[in-house]
């Protein structure tokens, strides 16, 4: 867009026309700023890879796990705990707001604080993390996950 300029009039100039008409670019030139930054995301891309750090880690087998030995407490979350809320401690069916009471009975005469919780395959992990939350209350030290084997039905 051309710019307007107003002309001063000096004292003894004749009087010219009032305006100038001068062409400024105001354009920025985009082409080398594309350049520059695709040879910027060239080189982060090629530098991200190198700059991520990882722990190596060994993950357990189970595959040949060592029985428990003593009596265990078993906490099954069956899939019907979605609607009643309802798990089971052995073959005892349990409410879960009286879970922490009862698993704090059956603890007082075990040598060991250990439970094991056996959940559906189809309950939901927030489901099985609400009963660990209330066996942790009820004073268990280690809550084990029971899980089967590869190839058992």
């Amino acid at each position: 867009m051309p710019k307007l300029q107003a002309l001063e009039s000096g004292a003894g100039h004749r009087r010219s026309r009032g305006r100038r008409v001068s062409t400024v670019l105001a354009e920025i030139n985009v082409v080398p700023l594309v350049d520059v930054m695709l040879v910027l995301l060239i080189i982060f891309m090629v530098a991200a890879p190198m700059m991520q750090r990882g722990f190596d880690v060994n993950l357990p087998v189970a595959r040949r796990a060592e029985p428990k030995e003593g009596e265990r407490i078993f906490v099954n979350v069956p899939l019907a705990y979605r609607t009643n809320k309802i798990v089971y401690i052995g073959d005892k069916a349990v409410r879960i707001e009286v879970l922490t009471e009862r698993v704090r009975q059956e603890l007082l005469t075990k040598p060991t604080k250990d439970v094991f919780l056996r959940g559906d395959g189809a309950v939901q992990l927030q489901e099985l993390m609400d009963v660990m939350d209330r066996l942790k209350d009820a004073g268990v030290q280690k809550v084990g996950i029971v899980a089967k084997l590869p190839g058992e039905r």
